[in-house]
């Protein structure tokens, strides 16, 4: 706030009459900011900018298209002066103390009598800065504190109880904290309570306040201490109490994650639900591993497949690539089923486990050898399998003692 003895407060200014004289950058910007208030705005200058004159002819503003005169001040509540011309922001300036009308002077603020912070709104959260009269300042402070805000790293959480409760069905990405995606990061500063998976990325728990609630719900191969039913119900308890419920998953909620039961379960039980992509290790840990799941010349399409249930209806085409989420340990029946179906067993492949983590490893072979080889070094889950030409684009396959494929 520019000079002392400044008090900071909010204007409402719907249905009362502003005057903003300039017709320039200046007065375009804010006459656009208090037609969104609602304010009953008149614009003084001989020639407008184009922005300002849409909506002039849209009849949304006064134009007088003319120099100022002292009357055009009677019945303000409050007037912008921006005409770039210090005479005439001066007899403006004082015309409106002489009326004891508060008076935003611009290029001036040491003479001016009010001053309009830089402001940003965030989801029902209104940001607003005031630079000591310097507006490049005010704006620059107010673009950090909303990028805060937009990716979570400033508290969004409410203090007071919620009406309504809902339910977030949040994807945390292939296991590293900066893969998760900034609404996450939004939703997971405001929420009250995260129901957490076993893949999903824990480090980001340790910026929650103390007082939020962490569900963990994570299941291990053939081993679910929480089952399905009570993790939905879980989300629609929390959410009844008035909530922000966090679902924190890994990779995407609609990628083998069951999002699409929770939503379900949420919708059928009244609970609004907003569903929030993330990024699949289907693709993300492959291409960590060097692999990129299409490539020109190698691979037309993919598929991603459970490893839990039989896949003999997929394509025999090396062209096509097969990402296997799951299934490590019912790799060597996979394997086997491929190759009796029809797919070449010179197939080149890989498994993949612990992505984007320190503990990741790579293992390549052909598919009548991957199973061997991910047995021989105890390849254990989380893991994803990728079955494809694709997998010789891998590092890992120059490097490996790989037999060379079949001209």
């Amino acid at each position: 706030m520019s000079g002392e003895g400044s008090f900071p407060l909010t204007l409402q200014v719907s249905g009362r009459r502003v005057v903003v004289v300039g017709g320039g950058h200046v007065a375009t910007r804010r006459t656009l900011s208090l037609l969104d208030a609602g304010a009953d705005v008149v614009v003084v200058s001989p020639v407008v900018s184009d922005s300002l004159a849409s909506p002039i002819g849209r009849g949304d503003v006064t134009w007088l298209a003319r120099e100022y005169r002292p009357g055009d001040l009677d019945g303000a509540w409050l007037v912008q002066t921006a005409t770039a011309d210090p005479h005439v922001d001066g007899q403006v300036a004082d015309d409106a103390q002489a009326r004891q009308i508060w008076c935003l002077k611009g290029g001036d603020p040491a003479h001016a009598t009010a001053w309009a912070p830089a402001v940003a709104r965030v989801d029902d959260v209104t940001v607003a800065i005031s630079g000591g009269g310097d507006a490049g300042r005010a704006a620059a402070l107010r673009d950090g504190v909303a990028a805060a805000l937009q990716s979570g790293d400033l508290p969004l959480r409410h203090r007071t109880h919620h009406p309504d409760g809902f339910v977030a069905l949040v994807g945390g990405g292939p296991g590293d904290p900066g893969l998760i995606t900034t609404r996450g990061r939004r939703l997971l500063a405001e929420a009250d309570v995260v129901v957490v998976d076993r893949l999903a990325p824990h480090g980001v728990l340790a910026e929650l306040a103390p007082d939020v609630e962490v569900i963990d719900v994570g299941k291990m191969p053939d081993h679910h201490p929480i089952p399905q039913h009570e993790i939905n119900a879980i989300l629609v308890d929390r959410a009844k109490q008035g909530k922000v419920v966090v679902r924190l998953k890994g990779g995407d909620p609609y990628v083998f994650g069951r999002g699409g039961e929770e939503l379900i379960a949420c919708r059928e039980a009244g609970i609004p639900v907003e569903v929030v992509p993330g990024v699949t290790s289907a693709i993300a840990v492959a291409a960590e591993a060097g692999i990129p799941v299409t490539h020109r010349g190698l691979a037309r399409g993919f598929t991603v497949v459970t490893g839990h249930e039989s896949l003999v209806d997929l394509p025999h085409d090396r062209a096509h690539t097969v990402v296997m989420l799951m299934g490590v340990k019912r790799l060597p029946e996979t394997v086997r089923e491929l190759m009796e179906s029809g797919h070449d067993p010179q197939t080149p492949a890989a498994v993949i486990e612990n992505g984007y983590s320190a503990e990741q490893r790579v293992t390549v072979g052909t598919l009548a050898t991957i199973a061997d080889r991910a047995e021989a070094i105890g390849a254990r889950s989380p893991a994803i399998t990728v079955i494809g030409d694709v997998v010789t684009l891998s590092p890992s396959w120059v490097t490996a003692q790989v037999p060379q494929l079949k001209g």
